[in-house]
This record gives structure tokens, sequence and C-alpha cells, in this order.
């Protein structure tokens, strides 16, 4: 699969180089093209990977993924032209610049502001709710950690639960978009339990079902 990723920082370039050695064929979107450190992870990854305009790297793929910072997320959208028949996977969370709390945006989730701004696009969200480092390797954990995926239409939806498997998560289906109001709520719960409660980056949240 063609798979475009909005932005190489750590959140893009961890889930590049997982989906990379699951035959995927990554393209990043970015600003620089020969930014240093997109050149390293290029090389890192290999063939599979390559770094475009948004707007190229959006018109190459059947899927999207945002991993752009909140205040980023309109201008990255917008110079991707039209969007309308792509799965796009949010990935962000609109927090506060000193990561306090989450932006009041309305009442509205980041995904559902997104799904406003891209009209025929369609929208999940997922990959938002743990840290890069465990988008990276999930070695160590005794279960692999629950990834939740939020979208109203079924067949994009099914596609990014494919893309949490490949990513080495436990992929759930936690309902329509408007859950994605609580997986970003989510997602504060892990920077608070990272940043805040001194657990640091290397714990992650698993589903366990009681055996019958």
């Amino acid at each position: 699969m063609d798979i475009a990723i909005l932005g190489a920082g750590s959140v893009g370039a961890a889930l590049g180089r997982r989906w990379a050695r699951t035959n995927h064929r990554i393209h990043f979107g970015v600003r620089d093209i020969e930014s240093p450190r997109l050149r390293a992870l290029l090389d890192e990854i290999g063939p599979a990977a390559s770094a475009m305009t948004n707007a190229r790297a959006a018109a190459s793929a059947q899927v999207v993924v945002i991993a752009t910072p909140w205040r980023a997320t309109r201008e990255a959208l917008d110079s991707c032209g039209p969007l309308a028949g792509k799965t796009l996977i949010d990935c962000t969370n609109p927090l506060k610049a000193d990561l306090s709390g989450l932006e009041d945006l309305g009442g509205e989730s980041a995904a559902e502001r997104i799904a406003r701004w891209t009209p025929g696009a369609f929208v999940c969200k997922a990959f938002n709710t743990t840290g890069a480092a465990n988008m990276a390797s999930q070695e160590g954990y005794p279960l692999a950690p629950v990834m939740l995926v939020a979208g109203d239409d079924p067949a994009p939806k099914a596609t990014v639960l494919r893309l949490a498997a490949d990513a080495g998560f436990d992929p759930i289906d936690a309902g329509p978009l408007v859950v994605s109001r609580l997986l970003e709520a989510s997602a504060m719960l892990w920077i608070h339990l990272a940043l805040r409660q001194g657990m640091g980056s290397d714990f992650a949240l698993a589903l366990m079902r009681r055996n019958k």
C-alpha cells in the first residue's frame, strides 16, 4: 500500500519505519526535502521510503497519515490539494503549549474538525494515545499494546485497523468518529502519566480479555 505521512517527526518517522518493514511504500510529505535529519531517515528505511511535497505525497497514496503538530495541521492539509476519497489517519492531539491539557475546540475533537476541513475524505482517529517510542517498538511488553481506532466508514476503518496490526499493536474498533473525543482525552492521560507522574515513555496500555 502507498502511505503518505505528513510530517517526519518522532511519530511520522516511527510509523514510517514500521510500515516499510511490512512492505508498504512510504511517502513523507515535508517542507524541507533536503533536511539532513530527513535524509538520514530515508537512508535508514531504504528504497521503500521517499520524500516530497505534501501535495505530491497525498496524490501518490491511498492513505494519508496526519502526523503534524496540531497548530500546523490545517496548513498541512490545505497544502495537499483535494483529499476526497482518501483515508485520513489523524494522529494529532490538540495539546496546549505547556502540555497541561487539550485546547478548547468548542466540544469537537481534532479528528472531527479535520473531517470538516476535508470534505469527502474518510477520517479515522488512531495512533494518538501512546508515545512514539511505542510506535517504534513494542519489544519487552508481555502483551501487544492496544491501538484504538475511531471512524464512521467501515471500509476505511478496516484499513486503519490492519495498519495498526502491521505496526505491532492490538487493533480495536472504538466506534464512530465522535469517540475520538475520548481517544484524545486518553492521550492526555498517557501524557500526564509519562510527564507529571514520572513514568516516562516506557509503558503502554493493553486490553485483556477474560478467559471463558
